[in-house]
């Protein structure tokens, strides 16, 4: 099947470019997260406070918070797959794409930001990577298409354009 598959897909001529940039891009911030996730695994390995006597790592605590980090990831590498997958069978519309993006840049976002909150102040040392991966990730909200514009046309889309 081609990629420009039949209007009832919602694959349409020339949404190509909209469908690989969307996808890109939450790919792209997927991996600033995964950076930023593998960082902090370092870190609770590595950081040995004098009064626990053991490194982050062993706390519950930061146990959960990795959980809900490898969930976040987990559903952004579904997602990226899937939608990858349709778009290779020419069943991933721009709409379905656009919300890949959104849901996969926001989980990034929240991802690298529970780290950043379980380190706290020397996570925003300029010096720390942690910061740079906050900043970069941050930037996911202003690339094409913006969340508003992404959940206004899935809104229309499932409300029959009304």
């Amino acid at each position: 099947m081609s990629i420009y598959g039949s209007r009832k897909t919602g694959v349409v001529p020339g949404s190509d470019l909209t469908l690989w940039h969307a996808l890109l891009i939450a790919a792209l911030y997927d991996g600033v997260a995964r950076s930023a996730r593998d960082w902090l695994v370092t870190f609770l390995h590595a950081r040995v406070p004098a009064n626990l006597g053991k490194p982050l790592a062993s706390l519950p605590r930061f146990q959960i918070l990795m959980g809900e980090v490898e969930a976040l990831l987990l559903s952004n590498r579904a997602l990226l797959a899937n939608g990858l997958a349709q778009y290779e069978q020419g069943q991933c519309s721009a709409t379905d794409a656009n919300l890949i993006k959104h849901v996969v840049t926001d989980n990034a976002i929240r991802s690298v930001e529970k780290g950043v909150a379980a380190i706290g102040n020397p996570a925003l040392s300029r010096s720390n990577p942690l910061e740079r991966h906050l900043r970069d990730v941050l930037c996911a909200r202003i690339h094409t298409p913006q969340a508003d514009t992404a959940l206004s046309a899935a809104g229309r889309a499932a409300l029959g354009d009304v």
